[in-house]
């Protein structure tokens, strides 16, 4: 998701930025809501998870509709700016709503060790979310990547949105599924 993120920044230094604080502020916040439910705040029920997959879905849904409704328009979606594609709340999101199994595991572990050792593991954390991103960053300007980004990426970003979003609901047994 990365890649496709990144792919879509193209060569703006700024839209590359933008990915890599979405991810942050995404990432955040399941730390976040992991140490609540870890320290006995219960911030979210562990039956809630698994509607957490609405959210991608519905930002999927969004991105395909905004492209249907452009195609056969005189601009070419693969043109916009980057200040028209991902930004920080829509990445952060993403990354929140596909990090419920995430929180389902760190609540456990976090609720089993002591200050020192959440805080370590959080550190960790957050240092493996710049791996993630300079992966995603060199995927997305590897050539074979990067072509496939530039010409498909605005037809990828729904399908993988819209994908992830029916694999948490359904992982998750969302609405009986």
């Amino acid at each position: 998701m990365l890649a496709v993120f990144f792919g879509q920044a193209g060569p703006s230094r700024a839209a590359a930025i933008r990915v890599v604080l979405g991810q942050y502020v995404g990432f955040a916040a399941i730390l976040a809501v992991s140490v609540a439910g870890a320290l006995g705040a219960e911030l979210l029920p562990r039956a809630a998870i698994p509607y957490l997959g609405l959210l991608p879905l519905l930002l999927g849904v969004r991105a395909a509709w905004k492209l249907w409704r452009e195609h056969g328009e005189e601009d070419n979606p693969r043109d916009a700016s980057p200040t028209d594609k991902a930004g920080v709340m829509q990445i952060a999101t993403v990354t929140f709503a596909n990090g419920g199994d995430n929180i389902g595991v760190y609540v456990p572990v976090f609720s089993v060790t002591s200050f020192s050792g959440m805080t370590g593991y959080v550190s960790v954390f957050l240092i493996g979310v710049a791996f993630w991103c300079l992966a995603g960053w060199y995927f997305a300007r590897h050539p074979a990547v990067a072509r496939i980004l530039t010409r498909w990426g605005h037809f990828i970003l729904p399908v993988v949105l819209i994908g992830i979003g029916l694999v948490i609901l359904i992982e998750g047994g969302a609405f009986g599924l």
